[in-house]
This record gives structure tokens, sequence and C-alpha cells, in this order.
């Protein structure tokens, strides 16, 4: 099902000039409500009217995530404060949070862009959905929730946490679809499976899932624990929240809601914009927020774009799963290590769990990294031989990927710490 064929199925050159449309607006509302970029453009010579052609996007200077802490919390709204309904903040763990402000046309297009994005999951009014996403300023509970609501889907609000309740809601209730970060629903797994219960005493069929990241591995582990249809979505607080872009039934790729959220592709480095099928860093202007217009937003996420017709039918860009991010990279004596190479390694091998963690130190001047991964059976605690075999097998896959040699530390079962949220995997020490 498409929720909006019109506008998911509209052909390349009408979409873009409804972008180039929009654009020119945003691009003026900007600069005439928001003294902040009326500042940017005004020291690199640029006026909304010099914005003719969507190429132009790229003569407007780049906002970072520190310009929207700079301006907290409101200094970036276009609108009064009376026309703003909804305020949400981002889940930073340090410094100020990014607060963005929605009017009420800004909710209408979030649950408009939320529910294309569940109905191209599978999802639809005859489901039951329970959302074990936080709610509160974290956009992510809110966001999909009132996108289920709008496709006609009957909403569990169960926020995150009380992780045995949520077993028993989700079977007394028959939730159909599950919504949440990959790796709480993972976790709730294995609570399942301590209460004695298996795949066939729930209905679950679909996983709507974002917050965070998951490698392929991660998602077959889940699919085959859970026995459903895993979906990944994108989205962040600074643009909108969830629903950004979100795969299909056919998982090859996110498909951007682009008549809301205009992407580009940037080598992050040096700014340039690169082609459809280049890999770097992607940015995003949004085309029609009426409380805080965004202009090419750098998120960090290296994914790259794919511009080709989907076999599920929509004609909408599609952004490939995000590789990792900017900052999340870990440079380990000169060489690139994102976090989602060492799941790609371990989620699926036999003795051991999903859950792992990265410590990074550093000892007479040389980075190191270890892994801690965390067995599945404590029976294999009783011979060493075995440990030491399935342990020289790890180290021996993640150099292989990784160019590196890591120490790897296997630890007791149901030792890493769990996550109701996103997972924390990196520990840097140095």
């Amino acid at each position: 099902m498409i929720w909006n064929k019109k506008i998911e199925t509209l052909e390349r050159t009408a979409m873009q000039e409804l972008q180039l449309e929009r654009l020119k607006s945003i691009v003026a509302t900007a600069y005439e409500n928001v003294p902040f970029y009326k500042q940017q453009f005004d020291k690199v010579g640029l006026k909304p009217k010099h914005i003719v052609s969507l190429k132009d996007i790229e003569k407007i200077p780049f906002t970072t995530k520190e310009d929207l802490r700079d301006n907290y919390p409101y200094d970036l709204f276009a609108v009064p404060m009376k026309k703003i309904v909804r305020i949400h903040a981002s889940s930073g763990t340090t410094g100020k949070p990014i607060v963005v402000g929605y009017t009420r046309k800004d909710l209408d297009n979030w649950s408009e862009s939320v529910a294309r994005i569940v109905c191209a999951s599978g999802a639809n009014d005859e489901d039951i959905a329970q959302i074990v996403f936080g709610y509160g300023l974290f956009t992510g509970g809110f966001g999909l929730h009132y996108g289920l609501e709008k496709v006609g889907a009957t909403v569990i609000p169960a926020s995150s946490g009380n992780s045995e309740r949520q077993i028993m809601l989700m079977e007394d209730f028959g939730a159909t679809v599950i919504v949440g970060t990959p790796s709480y629903v993972l976790y709730l797994s294995e609570i399942a499976a301590e209460m004695g219960k298996s795949v066939s005493d729930f209905q679950l069929r679909i996983g709507l899932f974002g917050g965070e990241g998951h490698t392929p591995e991660m998602r077959r582990e889940i699919e085959k624990r859970w026995g459903i249809l895993v979906t990944e979505n994108y989205g962040l607080s600074e643009i909108v929240g969830p629903g950004v872009s979100g795969e299909c039934t056919v998982q090859n790729g996110m498909h951007i809601n682009e008549d809301h959220y205009y992407p580009e592709i940037i080598n992050s480095k040096t700014g340039e914009t690169l082609e459809y099928g280049e890999k770097g860093e992607i940015i995003f202007t949004t085309l029609t927020k009426e409380g805080i217009p965004i202009l090419r937003y750098r998120t960090k996420d290296i994914t790259y774009l794919m511009e080709e017709k989907c076999e599920c039918g929509r004609t909408t860009v599609r952004m490939k799963k995000v590789f990792g991010r900017t900052d999340d990279m870990l440079i380990i004596r000169g060489v690139n290590v994102f976090p989602s190479q060492i799941e790609s390694v371990l989620v699926g091998m036999q003795h051991i769990s999903p859950h792992y963690q990265i410590i990074v130190t550093k000892h007479n001047y040389m980075d190191a990294i270890e892994v801690q991964v965390e067995l599945e059976d404590a029976t294999l605690l009783e011979s060493f031989s075995d440990l030491e075999n399935l342990e020289h097998e790890i180290r021996h896959k993640l150099k292989t990927v990784l160019q590196i040699d890591a120490k790897v530390r296997l630890v007791e079962p149901k030792t890493i710490e769990r996550s109701t949220g996103k997972a924390k995997r990196v520990i840097d020490l140095r």
C-alpha cells in the first residue's frame, strides 16, 4: 500500500519542480524571519533571489548542531511563539539540548511523513502497534504515534522500560507492530524467553525501528527471534524527528520524503557535493517547516543516495542504511574503524550474544581497542580451551574486517548493560 500515491510515485522532473518552488519559499522565509540565516547569507553576499535552480542550494552555507546550540532555545524560530503548538528537544547527554518547535501545519506534515513510511513497511489500519520508544522531549515516540494513528492503526503508547510488562501487553493486547530501537527490541526477546514465551505466543509481524542504526546481521537476528519483518526508518529532531525516510518491504534503502526534506550528499572534509551512488555525509534542507526552517543541516551520518525507481513502485530517492557517523568513527593507529563493522562480525556467531561493547584506550602513546563480547551460555566458561578457541576466532575475524588487531574479552552472560533507548556501544577512555 502506498499512502500518498500522487507524491510517492511522482515523476522526477515534477518532483524537482516542486522542490525548487518550496526551496525558494523556505529560503525567503529563513532570510526574512531568522536573524542567524540573514547573517549567514549576508556574510557570503547571498540573497534569496539568487536561488533560481536546485543546484543553487550549494551556495547556501551549512547549518551545524553547534549553530542550533548557540541559538538555544528559540532564536532559530521563524514564527512567534503563539504559533508554536509543540516543543521537542534532542536526546543529547551533554550541554544544552537542541530545541525544535512545530506549528500546527508542521505537525500535520510530520504525521503525513510518518504515515508514508508506516504504510511502506506494510502496516495498515488493521494493525495494533506497540510503541516502546520513550515519550517526552524525544521525538521518536510522538512522531511514530501520530503517523500510525493517521493511517488508522491502533496505538499502544507503552513507552520504554518495564520490560516484563511490555511482554505482557504485547501478548494480551495482540500487538502486530512493534516500534522502538533495535537494541531494546532485541533485549525484549531475551526477556520473553526468560518468561517462558515463544514466538507463537505473539501476533507480531512488523518491526518499525529507528533511533539507532543496525547492521544486516542484527536485522536477521531480530527477525529470527521475533518472526517479524524488520524495517528501518530514519529521522532526526533537527529536521523533524522520525519520518524523514523509511524502508519499504523490499528492504533496499529508505525512501526519503523529499517533497518535505531535500537531501544532498557531501564530502565531509571538503564540503563538495557528491553524485548519486557516491558515499558521503548526508545533509538535509527542510522544504516546508514553518516553526524552525533548517537549511543544509550537516547530519554527520554517512550513506549514499539511490535515484532509480524501487521495485515497490515508489519513485522517491532512497538513502542506503547509514554506515556510521563521522563523529562515531574511531581512528585507531591511523585506521578508520566504525562500530557497525564490529557488529557485522559478532552478530550471528555461535556461542555469543548480540550484545557487545568497545573500549578504546591509549598505552605508551598508542591507541588500543578492546571488544568485550558477551557469551550466550555460561557453560562455556567451564572449558578454558573452548573459550580460547572462540576468542581466537573472533579476534581473527575482526582483524580481517578492521585490518588491525583488536583485543577480545569474553564476558559472562547478561553482564553488558542493556538500554531501553539507544545502546551505548563505545567507551573511549583516551
